[in-house]
């Protein structure tokens, strides 16, 4: 499973099951306050591959570490809903589509170099 135990996937109501798992900060709702912003993350896989489950763990530990209680992930699985590609142009899997804030970046690949991730997110400048 892409999900951490413990953690029940949270379906968003009105649309069919497109998204394998919503994940927010430490696993609970993420609040919406005004002075912090909420990060959407989407990640697109194909299934439960070594490379799809390694993305999402990555991407996990870098938004505890980095985004901790200030991100949602949304896990969609191109395998059961392939048709989801199109909407975010995507080309390659697994790809991570930031949302918001604005603008839109993505980055392909297993997020396994952190620095890398951080700096196409914008979390961190390229300088440090």
């Amino acid at each position: 499973m892409l999900q951490q135990s413990g953690e029940a996937p949270e379906k968003e109501e009105g649309k069919e099951s497109k998204v394998k798992a919503v994940l927010s900060g430490n696993g609970k709702k993420a609040k919406t306050d005004s002075t912090e912003e909420i990060w959407n993350l989407r990640l697109y896989v194909a299934g439960q591959t070594p490379k799809s489950i390694t993305a999402f763990a990555n991407l996990k530990k870098i938004c505890e570490e980095h985004l901790a209680g200030k991100y949602r992930i949304e896990v969609i699985d191109l395998l059961k809903n392939p048709q989801l590609a199109k909407g975010d142009q995507i080309i390659a899997i697994p790809t991570l589509v930031r949302q918001l804030p604005e603008p839109l970046k993505k980055i392909i690949g297993d997020l396994a170099n952190t620095e890398r991730v951080l700096v196409g997110l914008d979390i961190r400048s390229a300088s440090g």
